[in-house]
């Protein structure tokens, strides 16, 4: 007598799941490993995984039409004489002329400054588009050097230095051919239509000591006017913003592995660096052992959506977040309307993440004049500062509903987590317990 019932459908490995078994057939066939655009997307723990504790008895909520409750927030004092003053804690990250169109560009500037806040340059220069319509722009210092010339790091706002990225911590990235226009080509003094890799390093300095003398440099050229930034693929955060500090930065931006890129390989997106989640307190906590935290200033990034993650990112520590991916969808990007043109690329809207190839229908991340043609950066700019101010207006609800007048007053005891993981990395209590993993409780 047999006890055994076989299933009635054959069943697939967990580990050989039919993906897996088809990037191992498309290495075999082809001997290159897979390039793609956008971040992680695997499941990850994330801000999802973390509930607020509103106000009830033992704390008193703020009446949300009566009581004011702040968003500004001033990054760069620390040495700077001409800090960044913002109206929201939401900034967008930087994103190139190159990996995006001119127009998409102009959207991000125009956005940006409607909801008085910055925006980025990203890898490959200043458009003048994006000078043009940006109220404080943000100049990306890169390993590349792509673009990169003293006129337009003294027209900038603030620098930041890119030592690392999210989505590739420790590699560099990718620019196909087909997007190195006569115009792209021209900014970065590269020949047109060959594929460009970014170095994934600097070339002048290979440490802390040297980074300090990089930094000095570039306040030297700027008159000690602008804001100096440091930007950290999300890998090693306590001892990179420790020392991102002592080598002089003004502000320090954590990039999570959420984060999205242009181009990289997929097996660094997939399996480099930690969840955002995770390097927020390590970051946190290295600023508080220097005394530094809120007098030199943290930016987190990779994988913000909504007002919910803005708030729940101040409350563990962070001063203001940064939007890639985000943002191009508020302009238009993975746009439904254009979801027949998806379809003739083998893809939908909702899953293209080619963006590197130059042939994105909703005409953003392109260089192809016809599909630039589709976006209209007025509009796409009324539509990101009509984003960026619900966030913030999410953000200010939660904080008044925690008894909170300012955003920056909310603090992790908000907080409590809805799985061991989140608990364990965001340092908060898991919900219904006073325990969080690895400091006892119960």
């Amino acid at each position: 007598m047999s006890y055994h019932n076989p299933p009635t459908e054959p069943r697939i490995s967990a580990t050989f799941d039919e993906y897996t078994m088809s990037e191992i057939r498309r290495a075999a066939a082809t001997g290159i490993y897979d390039i793609r655009g956008g971040g992680a997307k695997r499941k990850l723990p994330h801000f999802d995984d973390l509930l607020f504790l509103g106000a009830s008895i033992s704390r008193y909520p703020l009446e949300g039409y009566r009581e004011k409750c702040g968003t500004d927030v001033v990054l760069g004092a620390r040495h700077a004489k001409k800090p960044i003053e913002l109206k929201i804690p939401i900034t967008i990250a930087g994103m190139s002329f190159g990996s995006l169109s001119g127009p998409a560009k102009e959207a991000l500037g125009r956005g940006a400054t409607m909801a008085g806040t910055s925006t980025t340059t990203g890898d490959g220069g200043m458009t003048e588009e994006e000078r043009g319509h940006s109220e404080r722009l943000v100049y990306q210092y890169l390993p590349s050097r792509y673009g990169m010339n003293p006129r337009d790091l003294r027209r900038a706002d603030a620098i930041e230095i890119v030592v690392g990225q999210g989505a590739k911590p420790g590699g560099g990235g990718m620019l196909l051919g087909q997007k190195i226009s006569d115009r792209v080509a021209e900014m970065r003094t590269l020949p047109k239509g060959i594929d460009q890799r970014s170095a994934s390093r600097h070339p002048d300095w290979t440490g802390p000591d040297d980074l300090e003398i990089k930094i000095l440099e570039l306040r030297e050229l700027t008159d000690w006017e602008k804001p100096i930034y440091v930007k950290v693929g999300g890998a090693r955060p306590y001892y990179d913003t420790a020392l991102a500090v002592k080598a002089g930065a003004d502000v320090v931006v954590v990039d999570g592995m959420q984060g999205g890129t242009a181009a990289t390989q997929e097996v660094f997106i997939e399996h480099v660096g930690m969840p955002t989640l995770a390097c927020i307190r390590p970051a946190v906590r290295a600023l508080q052992d220097l005394g530094m935290h809120r007098k030199v200033q943290l930016i987190v990034s990779g994988g913000i959506r909504n007002g919910a993650d803005v708030a729940k990112a101040l409350a563990l520590g962070a001063d203001a977040v940064s939007i890639g991916t985000a943002a191009l969808i508020a302009i238009g990007e993975n746009d439904p309307r254009w979801a027949a043109d998806y379809a003739a690329l083998g893809t939908t809207a909702a899953a293209y993440d080619d963006w590197h190839e130059g042939r994105d229908p909703a005409g953003i991340t392109t260089q192809d004049p016809e599909l630039m043609k589709r976006v209209d950066p007025v509009a796409a700019g009324r539509r990101l500062a009509n984003y960026l101010k619900v966030m913030a207006l999410e953000a200010q609800t939660i904080a008044r509903a925690c008894g909170k007048n300012h955003v920056h007053n909310l603090e992790p005891e908000d907080l409590c987590a809805l799985t061991v993981p989140a608990a364990a990395m965001a340092q908060v209590p898991l919900a219904g317990t006073d325990w969080i993993p690895g400091k006892g409780g119960y």
